[in-house]
């Protein structure tokens, strides 16, 4: 006995898909068994029968049926079948998730990969390497990113153990960079040949900054006096605090240009980065501040004296996030047999090239030979914000000789980390992975900011290993050859010039 073909609404996909309709409405007819009520072929079709894309107008009354939502409506069109509507301007792209509901995030993100696709001059993303499927989209949704049409896997690696404050952890890093991760565990190793890591947390306090407008000056100068004072400071904590359980104000710093007035809000977060929490709290404040100035105008939330994202000297001497000392004593002997070098060399070159070499270039927290390099890495890793490694990078590698010149002191100096545990990219799947291994996902139970204080000493502490790494293959004439054997995927010298490019003749 003759069965018909299984066909499912992917082989239907598939097929259209292979056919590269422009307007499939006109090329396929519609079967005299559809109608505006939106019924689909009776379940013993055949498969000629089911093949089959109806036009726009039939699409457009089912879309639009009100007997049904629109996550009901949309199960009832194929891929295709939305596609159409997408283009006619129907239904908004950024909104298919919406649309779809939470069971068919995947398809929404296959349907908007076809519609940008069809849409750009190379048509090339819906058949590409981009991958889309297997990802937990649930996690992203109104939290991470918009517009989605997949993600983006970038090679994770395990730098060290590294002894840190008496415990040892792994150092999770992800990178593009070859001989990046390598290379911080050979400083991992020489390190914890010393003891270890030990950290300092001077400061935990993330800020916001908003630009206030007066009519006058003088007006100006009088909110900045209120500001000051003990009673200004007080009320403005009470309306800022009353925003959240974890925002505590620790500071108010303010400043004056023209008839704008300027106010730092300093505050610790708990356990996450911050910013919506601080940001919320400042409204609230200013709202509250108001109150007292009724002709203040609240220019920006960020009127940029934060600073967010951006190099700045208020954040390299005030401090902005977590602000960390990491200190080590790596023996003699494990200069010289790990690393290749003396003491005498590498305490040389750090003052030559981190210190005097970075102050010739006018640098802001740039004493340093890479620590954007690690930080970014570990802040990819763990969910961070990539576009913070700005200010949380800004680092001051310092080494000197001791025990009579045989072994060597080394110290980082990181005043603006800017990391949480909690928010953000950190609620994302294989991130929280990441902190999980760490032992640092989420929230403290009892101490709320222990565990983003914790991957504050981390990171500066792996940055001590890539800088220590990195100034001894300089300090050994190593670099160059480690990367040329590591960090290239082919020669790109291009041939000598024959014959030999005209230049001026050399004086006689």
């Amino acid at each position: 006995m003759s069965t018909h073909p299984v066909f499912t609404v992917r082989d239907l996909e598939l097929k259209l898909k292979a056919a590269r309709l422009v307007d499939p409405a006109e090329s396929l007819p519609t079967p005299p068994s559809s109608n505006s009520s939106g019924s689909a072929s009776p379940p013993n079709a055949t498969y000629e029968e089911s093949y089959f894309l109806r036009s726009f107008d039939e699409c457009l009354a089912i879309y639009e049926e009100p007997s049904r939502t629109k996550c009901e409506t949309l199960a009832l069109l194929s891929d295709e079948e939305v596609i159409l509507l997408v283009d006619r301007g129907k239904v908004a792209p950024y909104a298919l998730e919406k649309l779809f509901g939470m069971g068919e995030l995947e398809r929404a993100i296959r349907i908007r990969r076809a519609v940008v696709s069809r849409a750009s001059n190379t048509k090339s993303l819906e058949n590409s390497s981009i991958p889309y499927e297997d990802y937990d989209y649930s996690r992203v949704l109104g939290a991470c990113c918009e517009n989605v049409i997949g993600y983006v896997p970038v090679p994770l690696g395990i730098a060290g153990p590294l002894t840190i404050d008496g415990t040892s952890y792994p150092i999770p890093m992800a990178t593009a960079e070859g001989t990046l991760v390598a290379s911080t565990s050979r400083g991992c190793k020489a390190l914890n040949a010393g003891g270890g890591v030990s950290t300092v947390l001077t400061s935990d306090a993330m800020t916001r900054g908003p630009a206030i407008d007066f009519p006058s000056a003088v007006l100006a100068g009088r909110a900045k006096v209120w500001v000051d004072s003990e009673e200004g400071h007080n009320v403005l904590k009470e309306a800022f605090e009353s925003t959240s359980r974890f925002a505590k104000l620790k500071s108010l710093k303010s400043a004056i240009a023209g008839r704008t007035l300027y106010v730092r809000f300093a505050t610790s977060t708990g356990d996450a980065m911050g910013m919506n929490m601080i940001s919320k709290g400042t409204e609230k404040a200013l709202e509250t501040m108001k109150e007292h100035f009724p002709s203040m105008v609240v220019l920006a939330l960020s009127g940029n004296y934060c600073t967010d994202k951006k190099p700045a000297a208020i954040n390299w001497i005030e401090g902005r996030g977590k602000s960390i000392v990491a200190e080590a004593v790596v023996p003699g002997k494990v200069v010289t047999t790990v690393l290749k070098t003396t003491v005498e060399a590498l305490c040389n070159l750090n003052i030559k090239k981190n210190l005097i070499g970075s102050a010739m270039a006018g640098s802001i927290g740039g004493f340093n030979a890479h620590a954007s390099n690690i930080l970014t890495a570990i802040f990819l890793a763990t969910g961070q914000d990539p576009a913070q490694n700005v200010e949380s990078s800004m680092c001051m590698t310092l080494m000197e000789p001791v025990n009579d010149g045989q072994d060597l002191l080394m110290t980082v100096t990181m005043p603006c980390i800017e990391v949480g545990t909690v928010g953000g990219g950190t609620v994302l799947g294989p991130q929280q992975g990441v902190l999980e291994m760490l032992g640092i996902k989420g929230a403290h139970p009892k101490t709320p900011g222990h565990n983003s204080q914790t991957l504050a000493r981390i990171i500066a502490s792996a940055v001590m290993a890539g800088e220590l790494s990195l100034l001894s293959a300089l300090a050994a004439g190593h670099l160059i050859r480690a990367h040329m054997a590591h960090n290239r995927s082919q020669v790109n010298t291009p041939a000598v010039s024959v014959p030999v490019t005209p230049g001026p003749a050399p004086r006689p």
